[in-house]
Parts: structure tokens; sequence; C-alpha cells
């Protein structure tokens, strides 16, 4: 049987909510300390108050909000060395997924990856950090499908939560360092040198990590 349509569209809202949420705090939007209500995210994303209850539940568990009696969720502290060990981990199982798609890349998934690089390039030069923002996403989602290792692709999904994907962009200096990064990555992956691939993406993901942790640090200081 079927089940009936809001269950089967609760959980989208849910995870989207949930994104958005992530975004705020890790970008340092949504200070440590501060008050997120159900009925305040409800309204801000035009969802009902069910599935903005069930982003918060998951963000608990995740450990970006606390809980207190009377004072309901409120946001938990993060700081830049908590995401420069997410992004260690990060980098570790994305270092293996590059050296893997190195070994396996094709002509096609090489064709592939250098028209994205080079739409990246372009929105880079023109300032679309919109576009860039997504470009990005695209290059490594395609690296990652070409691993053929979809386990350590779902551990990179849970460890990226840390990266605030629609904010990246805006952080200076990042599209330089992407364009910079992606550039020798793309070199290893045509190559299929394994090793390099490795190191390239090992030391994109440090690079990406520490100017976010930077970026935090800076927040959190302004704000005392």
């Amino acid at each position: 049987m079927i089940p009936p349509r809001q269950h089967q569209v609760r959980p989208q809202l849910g995870d989207e909510a949930a994104s958005f949420l992530r975004d705020q705090i890790t970008s340092g939007t949504l200070p440590a300390g501060a008050p997120v209500r159900p009925e305040t995210v409800a309204d801000e994303l035009g969802i009902s108050t069910t599935p903005a209850r069930e982003a918060l539940q998951a963000l608990r568990a995740e450990g970006f909000l606390d809980l207190a009696p009377r004072r309901g969720f409120t946001v938990a502290k993060v700081d830049g060395n908590d995401v420069r060990d997410m992004f260690l981990v990060q980098s570790m199982v994305a270092g293996e997924l590059a050296a893997r798609a190195a070994n396996n890349a094709t002509p096609e998934t090489i064709a592939s990856l250098e028209q994205i690089h080079n739409e990246l390039v372009a929105a880079a030069n023109r300032g679309d950090l919109g576009a860039l923002e997504e470009l990005n996403h695209a290059f490594h989602r395609e690296i990652n499908l070409t691993a053929d290792a979809p386990r350590l692709a779902w551990v990179i999904k849970l460890v990226s939560r840390y990266a605030p994907r629609r904010f990246y962009a805006s952080i200076n200096g990042w599209p330089e360092t992407t364009v910079h990064d992606h550039t020798g990555l793309l070199e290893a992956i045509r190559e299929g040198n394994a090793e390099r691939a490795r190191h390239e993406m090992v030391e994109h993901v440090r690079h990406a990590g520490e100017q976010l942790a930077s970026h935090i640090d800076a927040r959190i200081a302004a704000q005392n």
C-alpha cells in the first residue's frame, strides 16, 4: 500500500530545514546560544511545524543544537577546531575516493570533469558565487561517483554537514583556492595517478576546512 502523501513529503521538508539550519550554524549566522524555535523555522521556510520540529531533533542528535528544560533548542558551540577536526576526517575519506576515481576514470569521465571545471573557472572569473558553489558540488560528486565506493561516499555525506554549501563561496579566498586545487586534482585524474589524486584532494579539503575554520573563529571573536 502506498503511504499517505504527507508521509512521503514530510521527511524531505525536514531534511531541507535541517540543511538550512546547518548552514546558518556553521557559517556563524546563528551564534552559539541563540534560541531556535520550530515555529520560527517553519515561518521562515514556509513549512509546517512538524518537519521543522523533526529537523531540530535531528540537529540535536548531530550535535548542532542543545535542548534545555524551559529554554528549548539553542545553538551548540561550534568553533574552528570542531571544523578542523571534521575536515581532517573528510580529507582522508575524500582522498581515498579521489585515488579510486583516478584508477577508474574513463575518457568520458575526464571529459565531464573538464567541462565542469571549465564552467567553474568561468563562474569564478565573473564572480558568480551561486554557480561556483553548484559547480564545485558537481565536480566532487562526479569524482565520488567515479570512485564507485558508495559506503565511503555515504561517510563523506555525513562529515560534510559541517561545510555550509550555500555560504562557502563568500569566504574570502575560497573561489581562488577552489580553482587552483581543482586544476591539480583534474591533472592527477587525467594522468591516472592515484597517489597524486589522493594528495591533491587531501590538501584541497584541508585548505577549504582551514578557510572555513578561520572564518568561524573570526566571527566568534567579533561577537565576544
